[in-house]
């Protein structure tokens, strides 16, 4: 397990395509499943030019989870149905890089959001009763398993967009 130094990086707004889903921990089943529908349905629609998996975390309550699974595109999709097409915002986030095992993620988490604190970097969120709404914590899999049968080469960058 390699858990990289956190730090703040400037993003560029990031065009993606999802699936949503209410989800509770652990997510890795859900996960595989969705993630292969995601796949059929990029198919079905004609979208081109995917990249890295991601994991977008809008509403945080633990255990429950509002996620979206997703794929980054090089442009604006028009997606129908179930299949939604969204922007990842532009602005500061607090960032991470990971490489190990996906089983880790819930800690590698915890380090990001207590290292944000420790510097008084403030997250992009808004507290309700029905959890923690983010603008934009997303998770980035520029590997997956299909890529990188190693599970301990396999790379996860963490990201959580700071106020402005």
């Amino acid at each position: 397990m390699n858990i990289g130094t956190p730090k703040v990086v400037d993003y560029a707004a990031r065009h993606y395509v999802s699936l949503r889903r209410q989800v509770v921990m652990p997510i890795g089943q859900v996960a595989t499943e969705t993630l292969d529908k995601l796949v059929v349905e990029i198919d079905r629609q004609g979208i081109a030019g995917t990249g890295a998996a991601i994991f977008k975390y809008n509403i945080v309550k633990m255990p429950e989870l509002e996620m979206e699974f997703g794929f980054e595109t090089s442009s604006a999709q028009s997606a129908t149905g179930a299949l939604k097409s969204g922007i990842l915002p532009a602005g500061r986030y607090a960032e991470l890089t990971y490489v190990g095992p996906y089983r880790h993620l819930t800690k590698v988490n915890g380090v990001l959001i207590d290292w944000s604190r420790e510097n008084d970097l403030v997250f992009d969120m808004h507290p309700a009763p029905d959890g923690d709404h983010f603008a934009s914590r997303v998770e980035f899999y520029p590997n997956g398993p299909q890529d990188e049968p190693d599970e301990d080469k396999r790379k996860t960058v963490v990201a959580i967009k700071l106020k402005d």
